[in-house]
């Protein structure tokens, strides 16, 4: 098609409406749960305008960008109304629009207005993708959408003229890490570095971060780890016309698997109950002044019901603050604790896990945080917490569980292996222990070189979290041996599925001649030229019933793994029950 009917077409599109929303997901990456989407917009198809790139590129060249943009606009709304969809509308504006005499003031109001939809839930999206964008963003126009109520994100941060400067002088409630700093992620410590520094000031400036471009598993489990909390990309789904989107079932999946985990092994807020003076509701003010005599480092003091139940309690420098007054002791002293008593404190049950504590003070207003949190067990007073223990020995679990992890994978290393090996034992769980280790991954490693043997590592450790269902243990011993300790009884087939996906994808890492092949020739160290088939995985697997401690479990594992690697191929070998002779060196998991 020449540039004179590419502009005839375009015109024709300004002209009859022809555009199509696309919307992308955003999710949110701790729990699977739709947070918003992004509106993108297509011409009509099968046309040389289709593809956003081609369509405004031309109107940036015609002149016509910003009634483009307009008519996107109102496109995006009437659709994301029309299909009622999830969560937050993400319309992409570009900062030259908002100083346009085209951009109408109130447009967008008036368009909300008419669909009955709220301006709470939409998102302006500005972004630098145009060469005179630099020449200035109006902030008096930001200032005016955010007085209506809309929040304002900046778009593709790390790439356009003024980056970091805009976030500054903008302060947006949203800022989008560009994909450029997502791809790789995994693969590349400066991203990581990069992506952790915007984090720190995020959280810092109370802005929500997303990261944008996420195209596969191993960049969305780093960024999880790394903190990020919102994303998009192709691997979490593609921008579509009628977009379906629920819950993301890779993310549920994990979030299920960490909430089991820390219900498993997490501390409860029992570990923070300290013994504390109490009064009862119909104690009076002047016991509690005695009371703080009594104890000078006591802040607060709960106060409980006929039922030994917490309702309240009374606040040091508020008491303090009442008998400064004039006349206040005299007027106040004799009267009941519940004249002063307040209600805005935190009561947790003795047997809730210190992340879910961390998360209901996380939740709490900023105005009301205090300091304390009562703990009861089945509603009874039992003692009092401090959030600064809470945040000391969450940090303390954090680093050791990080000291745990194994840096490839990120996945728990030999100590919590052994942990939970030998909980299930002392509960007498009925549960398997698979060892998975790769048959002939050395020759590998030698042939095409230890950056593709770590992805090929990493692949298997994908998988697994992929394909294990989410009440199951999985860990990573180290190098190319990784453990899942199953509860289920299904474990065979979830073993199968793994073997079967990794047969396929791992082909991916060979070249059409070794393919060609069915595998490499390398030497070993006598100089011997030796054929090594295609890499496949073993599995090796007992049923610990009659062990006593993780230490026959391991020994028993290793001969399983063995036996599969002998057999060769895409292998299960399930051991039989037997409790292996006691050794002076046991081999460990």
């Amino acid at each position: 098609m020449s540039q004179i009917d590419e502009a005839a077409l375009l015109q024709k599109i300004l002209n009859n409406g022809l555009i199509t929303p696309y919307f992308q997901p955003i999710y949110d990456l701790s729990n699977g749960e739709i947070y918003g989407h992004e509106a993108l917009s297509r011409g009509p198809k099968n046309s040389a305008l289709f593809s956003p790139d081609a369509l405004f590129s031309l109107a940036l060249k015609e002149e016509q960008l910003h009634r483009l943009e307009l008519l996107c606009r109102e496109k995006a709304i009437s659709k994301f109304s029309k299909l009622n969809l999830k969560g937050r509308l993400f319309l992409n504006v570009s900062a030259s629009l908002l100083g346009s005499p085209e951009h109408q003031s109130g447009m967008t109001l008036g368009i909300l207005n008419d669909l009955g939809l709220d301006q709470k839930d939409i998102v302006i999206e500005l972004s630098e993708q145009h060469p005179y964008d630099h020449n200035g963003l109006p902030r008096s126009s930001v200032e005016h959408y955010r007085k209506m109520g809309f929040q304002v994100a900046i778009d593709d941060l790390g790439v356009g003229y003024s980056g970091l400067q805009l976030w500054s002088e903008l302060q947006p409630d949203i800022v989008k890490v560009d994909k450029h700093f997502i791809q790789g992620i995994d693969k590349d410590e400066i991203k990581r570095e990069f992506v952790r520094s915007i984090l720190t000031i995020a959280q810092r400036l109370n802005c929500i971060l997303i990261a944008e471009g996420i195209e596969n598993q191993q960049e969305l489990d780093q960024l999880i780890e790394i903190g990020i909390t919102l994303g998009q990309g192709y691997f979490l789904g593609r921008p579509t016309e009628t977009p379906a989107f629920s819950t993301h079932p890779y993310l549920v999946k994990q979030a299920q698997r960490r909430s089991q985990f820390q219900h498993d092994h997490s501390e409860t807020v029992q570990i923070l109950c300290r013994p504390t003076p109490s009064l009862q509701q119909n104690s009076l003010l002047d016991e509690a002044s005695l009371c703080f005599k009594k104890h000078p480092d006591l802040i607060a003091i709960p106060v409980l019901d006929q039922n030994n139940q917490p309702i309240g309690v009374i606040r040091r420098h508020q008491l303090h603050e009442l008998f400064s007054t004039p006349y206040g002791r005299a007027l106040y002293e004799h009267k009941p604790v519940t004249n002063l008593l307040s209600d805005d404190v935190l009561i947790v049950e003795s047997n809730v896990s210190l992340a879910s504590v961390s998360t209901m003070v996380t939740n709490q207003e900023a105005d009301t945080l205090n300091n304390e949190i009562i703990v009861v067990r089945e509603g009874k007073f039992l003692g009092t917490g401090h959030l600064k223990d809470l945040l000391k020995r969450i940090t303390e679990l954090k680093i050791q569980n990080a000291t745990y992890s194994n840096p490839l994978t990120l996945l728990p290393g030999n100590v919590p292996i052994h942990r939970e090996v030998s909980r299930r034992l002392e509960t007498q769980d009925d549960f398997y222990v698979a060892y998975f280790d790769l048959n002939d991954f050395k020759p590998f490693n030698d042939f095409f070189g230890y950056s593709k043997g770590d992805a090929v590592i990493q692949l298997v450790g994908s998988l697994i979290k992929e394909l294990v269902a989410p009440n199951n243990f999985i860990g990573h011993i180290g190098g190319d041996d990784f453990v899942v300790i199953f509860g289920d009884h299904d474990w065979q087939l979830q073993c199968q599925q793994i073997l079967d996906a990794f047969a396929i994808k791992v082909r991916e890492f060979y070249t059409q001649e070794t393919l060609a092949e069915g595998g490499v020739w390398t030497k070993n160290r006598h100089g011997d030229t030796r054929f090594h088939p295609i890499l496949s995985l073993a599995i090796g697997v007992v049923h610990p019933t009659h062990c006593r401690n993780h230490h026959q479990v391991a020994e028993l594992a290793a001969q399983a793994k063995k036996q599969a690697k002998q057999t060769g191929g895409n292998h299960i070998h399930l051991q039989p029950r037997l409790i292996p002779e006691p050794k002076q060196t046991v081999g460990e998991l």
